[in-house]
């Protein structure tokens, strides 16, 4: 096969695979019925339908305040503790990192149950404060506490590209700084953070992106006091005629598409521009922490802290009432303590699959997916064709439609496309929506690993007699196979906690934890939610040990 040939073929299949369910879903949403409904006409009944329920109206302006929200709480949170990380000499730090990451790894729906058991009205930590002030001075079923555990939820993302644009830049304006007399805060507020703005304007605009992405946190906490979003509307919206609804979900994902897009391409503008500001700035790379003297350790209590609530508290809840029989005022632990919830959990066949499907779309499904990764990266793999740009738009594509919804819009594929329609409801279909909702990660993962790679080697190559496809099957790929099991490792992690996806393609037999967690929450198993959570967790958690081990940079 020739080069030319091999890189029509990936970029066809790659348009088809992002742009078909796209057009399905705007086709649908012109429909006055499902597409397979004789009746369907053209027609914009759906989005009056849609536009004039005061649920709806809720729902967005709701998710509005949320991402607002978040982005308020997680972007200053995220910059300083990017540059206490990166900048001072705050105790721990090689050990902190890690840690300050497992809110990204973790499912948000763990979290949310986690909180509830946790900090809940008969919670364990609310049972506490009770006991002791007399009253639970917090209301987690509230907008307030969801855009608060959201917004610390997502001080991660922000701290991973402030901790990048720092890290790119020398220190000769802090140290200028220092000699003149400003404190680290000062250091912090007047020099470092504004070298990176771009940085961390990108960084906001990715937390209010994922504001639109939000499933698991205002399912468990906004739903009892029927607090909706737009994913959960959309949720919620399956069956609202009594019938199948798929006209009115089209408009509530256009319009989900239509704030989020922009969104991207925005990111996409302030990532060049902050690429830029670090060429401009860096002179060195030579960097010497600043040093705290006393407020290091205050520094370090302020990360334990954060840790503690956004970490330590979740975990802990779901853990310790995975080992109890019953949780509330006057309950000793000692008297409830047990390990049959997770003797129950193999009473379940449904449960023991989607434990063995989760770990099968984790280790299979993600070497596959990066497989299929690495083939659309090594075709545009130093190509000067006006077609890689292409490739590039069409890869972010499915970064703008939200978990929920691609997974939506592939279930309408599926089911509109007859040869495809046996495999609707088969761990391939789940893989596929896994696989494209990731595409523009997995893709960043392994282009930046092939970028490593100088072309002197595939040049040599060339020169004695190897095609261009030979020469990166036997040159490019062999070096980079490290960097490959190192995105293998962190698409993995993602496949594991992944669960929105797949919640409209999961049929019998086909089943993840994460849809397991949200169907048995819904039947009131508490008991198992929690056992099945903590198996989860320790999933996630042998897989970021393995990562650390190995050395593989967790932000990719």
């Amino acid at each position: 096969m020739g080069t030319s040939l091999y890189r029509l073929i990936v970029l066809g299949v790659t348009a088809i695979c992002v742009v078909a369910p796209l057009s399905l879903v705007i086709y649908q949403s012109f429909l006055t019925a499902p597409f397979f409904d004789p009746s369907a006409k053209f027609g914009l009944l759906a989005y009056s339908f849609v536009f004039e329920d005061p649920d709806f109206s809720q729902a967005f302006w709701t998710t509005i305040i949320v991402a607002a929200g978040m982005a308020i709480i997680a972007v200053p949170l995220g910059a300083l503790l990017a540059f206490l990380m990166v900048r001072t000499d705050v105790p721990g730090r090689n050990w902190l990192e890690p840690l300050i990451l497992v809110p990204i790894f973790v499912s948000a729906v763990v979290i949310a149950f986690g909180y509830v058991v946790a900090i809940g009205p008969v919670g364990i930590f609310s049972t506490l404060a009770k006991d002791v002030l007399g009253f639970v001075p917090w209301n987690l079923y509230s907008i307030p506490a969801l855009i608060v555990i959201a917004g610390l939820t997502h001080v991660p993302h922000v701290y991973l590209y402030s901790a990048a644009a720092l890290r790119g830049l020398g220190s000769d304006l802090e140290e200028a700084a220092r000699i003149a007399g400003a404190n680290p805060f000062r250091v912090a507020v007047n020099v470092s953070l504004p070298m990176i703005m771009p940085a961390i304007l990108f960084a906001g605009v990715l937390v209010f992106f994922l504001g639109f992405e939000l499933f698991g946190l205002p399912l468990v906490l906004g739903d009892p006091q029927d607090v909706l979003v737009l994913s959960t509307y959309l949720y919620k919206l399956t069956n609202k005629l009594g019938i199948p609804s798929y006209q009115l979900m089209a408009v509530v994902v256009v319009v989900i598409i239509a704030v989020t897009a922009p969104l991207v391409f925005m990111q996409r503008l302030l990532l060049r521009q902050a690429q830029r500001y670090v060429s401009v700035r860096g002179k060195g790379l030579k960097t010497q922490p600043l040093r705290l003297h006393g407020w290091r350790w205050v520094a370090f209590g302020a990360i334990l802290l954060w840790l503690f609530v956004t970490v330590a508290v979740p975990l802990f809840g779901i853990t310790l009432r995975s080992f109890v029989t019953t949780w509330g005022e006057g309950v000793k632990l000692l008297d409830v303590l047990t390990l049959d919830h997770y003797r129950e959990l193999s009473d379940y066949p449904n449960v023991i699959r989607g434990i063995l499907n989760t770990l099968g779309i984790g280790i299979i499904g993600g070497a596959a997916a990066v497989a299929c990764y690495t083939l659309i990266a090594l075709a545009v793999h130093r190509w000067t064709s006006g077609w890689t740009r292409v490739v590039d738009y069409l890869v972010m594509v499915p970064r703008a439609m939200p978990g929920l919804v691609a997974g939506l819009a592939l279930l309408w594929v599926f089911l509109f496309v007859p040869f495809l329609s046996p495999l609707k409801s088969t761990m391939v279909s789940i893989w596929l929506a896994y696989s494209i909702v990731w595409l523009a990660y997995g893709m960043r993962l392994v282009s930046g690993t092939l970028l490593q790679v100088g072309p002197e080697l595939e040049e040599a190559a060339r020169v004695s007699g190897a095609s261009d496809l030979r020469a990166k099957r036997d040159v490019t790929v062999p070096l980079v196979r490290y960097g490959i099991l190192a995105s293998w490792l962190l698409i993995f992690l993602i496949f594991v906690r992944e669960y929105s996806t797949g919640i409209y393609l999961l049929g019998p037999g086909t089943e993840v934890i994460g849809s397991l967690l949200v169907s048995l929450w819904g039947t009131g198993a508490v008991d198992l939610v929690s056992a099945l959570s903590v198996v989860n967790v320790l999933m996630i958690g042998v897989g970021l040990a393995v990562a650390v081990r190995l050395g593989v940079r967790l932000h990719g």
